[in-house]
C-alpha cells in the first residue's frame, strides 16, 4: 500500500544512545484483507480483518499463501539484517498474544501457531543467518510454547485498572511453568507500572517492562506525562528506584565483557 517506516533508523539512533532495542511485529495478513471502511487494510493483523487461513498455507493446501508468508518474512529479514550489520542485538517479539485469538496468527489453534513460529525462526536463523535476535515468546499460554530451542526469553502482556501497582506475581509464576529451563521473564506490554518494592517482596522480579504508548504515557491534549493510569509521583519513584536500571545507568553493552 506504499507505506513507509523509519523504525529501523529509530532503532539505530536508540542503540547509539546506549539503549536496548526491541521490536514487536504487527504482521498484516499476507492476503485476504477485508479492506473496508470498518476494517481497513492496515488492521489486517486482526483476525476479523482478514480471511487468510495460515493452516492451509502451512500444510501445503495453499502454496500461494505459503509463498506470501515467506515473502513477508524475507522483507522483515532485510530490516533486521541492517541492525545485525551494525552489531545491534534485538529483543525480538513476533507473533505476540497468540492464545487470545484476536490476531490471525493465533486464531487457528496452538499447533498452527507453533508451526508458524518455527517457520519464522528457521527462515530468519538458517536462511538469512540472523544471529542478533533474542527470541521472546509472548503467546501467554503454556500450551502454545514452541519449544526451548526456539525461545530465549518469555514475556507477558498485562493491562489492569488505573493505579493498580501490584507485582503480578501470579502471572510471573505462571510464566515460570512454561518450561523447566531457566528463561528470563519480562513484561513486554503494560499500562500500569508495577511497584518495584512489591515485585521484590513477591519474588516477581520482571527483567524489564515496556509501558505501551498513547494515554499510558503521554496525554495527547497537553503533550505532558499522562496520569490516567500512573500517577506522576509513581513515574518518578519507579524511574528513580535503586533497583530499576534506566538508560543513563546502562553499561556500554557493545564493550561489555562476556567472560
Amino acid at each position: 500500500h506504499g507505506t513507509k517506516s523509519k523504525q529501523t533508523e529509530y532503532a539505530i539512533q536508540w542503540s547509539k544512545m546506549g539503549g536496548i532495542v526491541t521490536f514487536v511485529w504487527h504482521w498484516n495478513a499476507p492476503k485476504g484483507l477485508i479492506d473496508t471502511e470498518e476494517l481497513p487494510w492496515w488492521k489486517g493483523f486482526y483476525t476479523e480483518a482478514t480471511t487468510f487461513y495460515p493452516g492451509n498455507a502451512l500444510n501445503g493446501r495453499d502454496p500461494a499463501g505459503y509463498e506470501l508468508l515467506i515473502r513477508d518474512i524475507d522483507v522483515i529479514a532485510e530490516q533486521l539484517k541492517i541492525l545485525e550489520d551494525r552489531d545491534i542485538p534485538v529483543l525480538w517479539r513476533p507473533l505476540h498474544e497468540a492464545s487470545g485469538g484476536y490476531f490471525w496468527w493465533g486464531a487457528w489453534g496452538a499447533e498452527n501457531y507453533k508451526k508458524l513460529w518455527k517457520l519464522l525462526y528457521e527462515r530468519l536463523t538458517y536462511t538469512h543467518h540472523l544471529n542478533n535476535l533474542i527470541w521472546i515468546y509472548n503467546g501467554q499460554n503454556p500450551g502454545w510454547y514452541p519449544g526451548d530451542e526456539y525461545v530465549d526469553m518469555i514475556a507477558e502482556d498485562i493491562y489492569t485498572k488505573p493505579y493498580d501497582y501490584e507485582s503480578h506475581y501470579n502471572r510471573f509464576n505462571k510464566a515460570l511453568e512454561y518450561t523447566e529451563k531457566n528463561k528470563m521473564i519480562g513484561l513486554s506490554e503494560i499500562g500500569v507500572i508495577p511497584d518495584p518494592d512489591l515485585m521484590y517482596r513477591d519474588h516477581a522480579c520482571w527483567l524489564f517492562f515496556i509501558t505501551w504508548n498513547d494515554e499510558f504515557v503521554v496525554d495527547k491534549k497537553s503533550g505532558k506525562i499522562s496520569d490516567q493510569y500512573n500517577e506522576l509521583n509513581h513515574f518518578i519513584e519507579v524511574y528513580n528506584h535503586s533497583r530499576i536500571i534506566t538508560l543513563d545507568e546502562l553499561p556500554r553493552l557493545d564493550l561489555y565483557p562476556l567472560d
